[in-house]
C-alpha cells in the first residue's frame, strides 16, 4: 500500500511538472497588440511608415523596422522615473539613432505615453483585466492603466514609474548585487552566474529569463562605460503577451529549455498573478521575476535555499 501511494504521488508530481512546462494560452499570444484588429501592422506598417498608418510621420520617414506610429513628440525630450524624477531618461533625438534605447524605449513610449504624445488607440486599461483573464480579487475594481505620464493621477508624469534608460544602472547600489552572490557582470555584454553560488540557486529555483542572454542577445543597454541599464524591453516581451517560452540560453528552474510558462502583461518570463494561495514554502513567480534584479530580497541571498517557485 505505501510503494502504490509512493508510486501515485510520484505520477502527480511528474504531472505537476509536466503542466508548469507546457502552459497553453487561453486568448491569441500577441493580445493587446494585436491593436484592435490593426494586428502586426498597428507597429510595424509593411508600406511607408508612419504615413501608411494615418500618422503624422514627417520626423520618421527614415524608418526604423517598419514603425507604424509616429514618435516625433518624443525625439530628445528627458524624462525624469521614480524617486522624485531623480533617474532622469534623455531619449533619442532619431528613431535612426542606433542607441538600444530607440527599440527598447523610445518606441514603447509612442503608444505608451500619454503626456508628451497623442493617446492613439490606447484604452488605458489592462487587456487582462478588461477581457476577464484577470482573476485574482486582490487586485482593485479600477482599470489598471496602461498609459505613463498621464495614468489617471494627479501627478501627470513618470514618478511613480519604474525607471528605464541610462539612469538606471543595473550594477551598482541601485543594482544587481556583485561579488559573492554569484551574478557577475563580465565588464562588456553579459552576465554570468558562478555554479554554487546563491544566484546559482536562485536561478535553480526560478531562473534569470530577463538578464539571461537570452534566445535574441541581452535585453537591456550597455552605455558608454559598457555598464548594463534597464530598458522597458528588459521586463516585457512586446510580441507575446501570455506565454513565456523558455531556451537552452534562458532555461526556467534549469528546465533545459523549449518550455512554456503563464505570463501577463507582456512580462518577459514566467509571471502569473492569478496565483494567489501559494503555500509559505513556496514563491508565486511574480515575487520571483522581480528578485532577478532585486537580489537582496530573495531567499537565495537570505540563506534560504528550498523555497521554489509556484508557476501555475
Amino acid at each position: 500500500m505505501k510503494r502504490a501511494m509512493l508510486v501515485v504521488m510520484f505520477i502527480l508530481a511528474v504531472t505537476g511538472l509536466m503542466m508548469a512546462q507546457n502552459w497553453s494560452s487561453p486568448t491569441d499570444v500577441l493580445g493587446a497588440h494585436n491593436n484592435g484588429g490593426r494586428g502586426c501592422a498597428g507597429c510595424h506598417q509593411p508600406h511607408s511608415g508612419s504615413f501608411g498608418s494615418g500618422q503624422k510621420g514627417a520626423a520618421d520617414t527614415g524608418s526604423f523596422a517598419l514603425w507604424g506610429q509616429d514618435a516625433s513628440p518624443l525625439y530628445g525630450v528627458s524624462i525624469g522615473f521614480g524617486d522624485g524624477g531623480d533617474h532622469v531618461e534623455v531619449l533619442p533625438s532619431s528613431i535612426t539613432s542606433g542607441s538600444a534605447d530607440v527599440g527598447g524605449i523610445l518606441l514603447c513610449l509612442s503608444c505608451h505615453d500619454g503626456n508628451v504624445t497623442p493617446k492613439n488607440m490606447m484604452a488605458n486599461q489592462s487587456y487582462e483585466q478588461k477581457i476577464g483573464l484577470l482573476t485574482n480579487t486582490a487586485y482593485g475594481s479600477l482599470p489598471i492603466p496602461t498609459l505613463l505620464g498621464s495614468d489617471g493621477t494627479s501627478a501627470g508624469n513618470y514618478q511613480n514609474d519604474h525607471p528605464v534608460g541610462t539612469g538606471a544602472t543595473m550594477v551598482g547600489p541601485y543594482g544587481l548585487m556583485q561579488g559573492n552572490v554569484g551574478l557577475v557582470w563580465n565588464g562588456v555584454d553579459s552576465y554570468t552566474v558562478t555554479p554554487g553560488t546563491p544566484y546559482a540557486q536562485f536561478v535553480a529555483n526560478y531562473g534569470f529569463p530577463a538578464i539571461a542572454p537570452g534566445k535574441w542577445g541581452p535585453q537591456f543597454g550597455i552605455d558608454g562605460s559598457n555598464k548594463p541599464y534597464v530598458l522597458c524591453t528588459t521586463c516585457h516581451n512586446q510580441h507575446v503577451m501570455t506565454v513565456y517560452a523558455s531556451s537552452t540560453k534562458s532555461p526556467i528552474a534549469n528546465d533545459g529549455g523549449g518550455k512554456y510558462y503563464a505570463t501577463y502583461f507582456f512580462v518577459n518570463g514566467p509571471y502569473n498573478p492569478n496565483i494567489n494561495t501559494v503555500a509559505s514554502t513556496n514563491a508565486p513567480s511574480t515575487t520571483q521575476f522581480c528578485r532577478q534584479c532585486h537580489f537582496g530580497e530573495a531567499n537565495e541571498a537570505n540563506n534560504t535555499n528550498n523555497i521554489t517557485t509556484v508557476f501555475q
